[in-house]
């Protein structure tokens, strides 16, 4: 059976574990609040009303992708564009396809940012695998102008941030649904996770300081981890109704 992303991938290592993903889409929901195509999840009305279980959703496919055949995987990227042909149809207009790349970008940003935060730093070679893996589903999804190398994507993931990011209504309508749904707490922590892992520009945008409260607990974090108390932070920090969810979350 041939695999999506090989056994001995760093993508893997990256997506098998809890504490990464999170950061993985903390950084992604606050980037994404500035993305001038984030009028589409208003249009569904998911994201606003559950941006948690929309997380948890977003895990899944991803999961599915990472964890599975080349078969598997590549129906779930099919599964995943027909729900956005179903909107595009309902909403009688079709997302640019520059936001479908957006998203792509995020998930590789991300992907990096997080595993350098808590991990280690990546190699040249273990860069381009994250990016390959994710251009893959690009071009398996039909998107277009993709470049083919990670360095080639460095620039042009630059040029996204500076086009296509704004602060505008929906910005601050799903900050206020983060705090709702996170309670006022987590919701300091979130912004400082978000801190950690975000590019310049949204840090810009976001009018973040420059002071990272997290940067300090991190190491402490790390270390809570090879105490096995890791789980118990995890369960701390998101609402008890998704406790399934969390304990799912790792696979290493």
């Amino acid at each position: 059976m041939e695999l999506f992303v090989k056994k001995n991938s760093i993508v893997r290592k990256i997506w098998g574990k809890g504490d990464t993903i999170l950061f993985i889409f903390a950084g992604a929901s606050a980037e994404f609040a500035l993305n001038k195509a984030v009028d589409w999840l208003y249009f569904t009305g998911k994201l606003p009303s559950d941006p948690l279980g929309r997380l948890f959703s977003t895990v899944g496919y991803a999961r599915k992708i990472v964890f599975a055949s080349t078969e598997d995987a590549n129906k779930a990227i099919d599964l995943m564009s027909q729900i956005h042909s179903s909107v595009e149809k309902s909403r009688g207009t079709s997302i640019p396809d520059w936001a479908y790349r957006d998203v792509l970008f995020m998930l590789i940003h991300y992907s990096i940012a997080a595993y350098e935060l808590l991990e280690q730093k990546l190699t040249e070679e273990e860069k381009e695998e994250v990016y390959n893996v994710f251009y893959r589903v690009g071009k398996r999804m039909g998107l277009k102008q993709l470049p083919e190398t990670y360095v080639a994507w460095l620039s042009i993931r630059e040029q996204h941030l500076r086009d296509n990011l704004v602060k505008s209504y929906y910005t601050e309508d799903l900050f206020k649904q983060y705090r709702k749904h996170l309670g006022a707490v987590r919701y300091k922590v979130l912004l400082e996770a978000q801190k950690l892992v975000v590019p310049l520009r949204v840090k810009e945008l976001l009018e973040f300081n420059t002071i990272a409260l997290l940067t300090q607990i991190v190491p402490m974090y790390k270390m809570s981890r090879k105490l096995k108390l890791d789980k118990l932070v995890k369960s701390v920090l998101l609402p008890s109704q998704y406790k399934n969810q969390i304990k799912e979350l790792d696979v290493f």
